[in-house]
């Protein structure tokens, strides 16, 4: 699985904003905590709202918070507002795969890495996250010996 950057910035700004919430944050004091650019940071942010991960207010008091509490925001919420599905194959959902041959039991495995995948993001919110106790199967993952490695 690759994070790009939007990806990155989504789950850094939600995790600032559930650092304050319920308080509004400005795009300016989420860019200057996270060393982020404003107007990519701005882009990132209407997606997330678009997704109802947060609400905007206007005006001079203005900003954003989550829409819902810390405790209730996965990470997987978050990515799938600015990134879509989680696993993808050209472009297709892994079920949607079909292939011929010695490839035929492709999908299985396809499918199989997106449920790995979800079976962190989806169960660790942000409140997880910012408290730095993440659940107990996320953390016998990152205690592997090679996790760490890269590969």
């Amino acid at each position: 699985m690759q994070i790009s950057a939007r990806g990155d910035y989504a789950v850094r700004a939600a995790l600032s904003l559930a650092t304050a919430y319920p308080r509004l944050l400005s795009t300016q004091a989420i860019a200057a905590e996270q060393g982020m650019p404003r107007k990519f940071l701005e882009a990132v942010l209407a997606d997330l709202r678009r997704a109802g991960v947060v609400r905007a207010q206007r005006g001079a008091e203005g900003g954003y918070t989550l829409a819902r509490p810390p405790r209730e925001v996965t990470v997987g919420a978050v990515l799938r507002a600015v990134e879509g599905p989680l696993a993808g194959v050209r472009g297709l959902r892994p079920e949607e795969t079909s292939y011929e041959g010695a490839a035929e039991n492709l999908p299985g495995l396809w499918v199989a890495v997106r449920a790995a995948v979800r079976r962190v993001v989806d169960e660790v919110s942000l409140a997880e996250i910012i408290s730095g106790r993440l659940p107990a199967h996320v953390r016998r993952l990152t205690a592997l010996p090679d996790a760490w490695e890269p590969r």
